[in-house]
């Protein structure tokens, strides 16, 4: 049987040790999760209809995230492009309206109309009007399947706008990764954001005192700084 090595914050490790936990066992089982994740969204990608959000394996992503999507084949539609790209996917998570992601933008500074002014004036111009049941690119299946590494990452159990910004965004290559780059955006400074902006979302619908609050945040940091180390980011 293959083997593949774990390397784990000394921290960590130590705990680990000291509840006696089966390590080789729970990293099977958050492999093939991880595995099982990346693999269904890929799929959904690359499946007939799969420009309908609503549909098939995008079944963990929030309705709002489902929206986005659809939002972004019709801002890929309007300027004639034949695929749904990261720029458009970027349109879509803005023109959305409500959802997480834009809190994040503006945690970090950032007006999510800037944000959309730019994709708009970096995009190919084209004429006319595109057709129905766009494609993704190569680029957008990709940065699909890092937003869904990216909330496995966090220890979500769903997709939402603010994993999409952070899987745009770790699409070095793509558009709306060069776009939120010029913006001031970068991957490890927006993960902490997203899981600021998640924690006030907690807090906003859960009564706490204010220790317990802190200590709730601090946990978070500390998860989210084991994250980091892992991923290398």
């Amino acid at each position: 049987m293959p083997k593949v090595n774990v390397y784990l914050p000394d921290s960590l490790a130590d705990a680990v040790r000291d509840a006696q936990l089966p390590v080789s066992a729970i990293c099977q089982a958050a492999l093939e999760r991880a595995v099982r994740d990346v693999t269904s969204v890929r799929a959904a990608a690359e499946a007939p209809g799969a420009d309908d959000p609503g549909v098939g394996l995008f079944g963990r992503f929030t309705p709002r995230a489902r929206g986005a999507l659809a939002l972004a084949e019709d801002a890929a539609r309007a300027v004639a492009h034949k695929g749904v790209n990261t720029e458009h996917l970027l349109l879509g998570v803005i023109d959305e309206g409500e959802n997480l992601a834009l809190r994040v933008l503006g945690l970090l500074d950032v007006e999510a109309a800037d944000v959309r002014a730019e994709v708009i004036a970096s995009m190919p111009k084209t004429g006319g009007r595109g057709g129905d049941n766009l494609p993704f690119t190569p680029l957008a299946k990709k940065a699909l399947e890092l937003t869904a590494n990216e909330a496995h990452s966090l220890g979500h159990n769903y997709v939402g706008c603010e994993h999409l910004l952070l899987g745009l965004l770790a699409t070095e290559e793509g558009l709306a990764s060069q776009v939120l780059r010029r913006m001031g955006l970068e991957l490890r400074t927006t993960r902490r954001a997203v899981l600021t902006a998640l924690a006030g979302v907690v807090h906003a619908r859960t009564p706490v005192t204010p220790p317990a609050s802190e200590g709730a945040f601090e946990q978070i940091l500390r998860r989210l700084d084991a994250i980091e180390r892992r991923l290398g980011d």
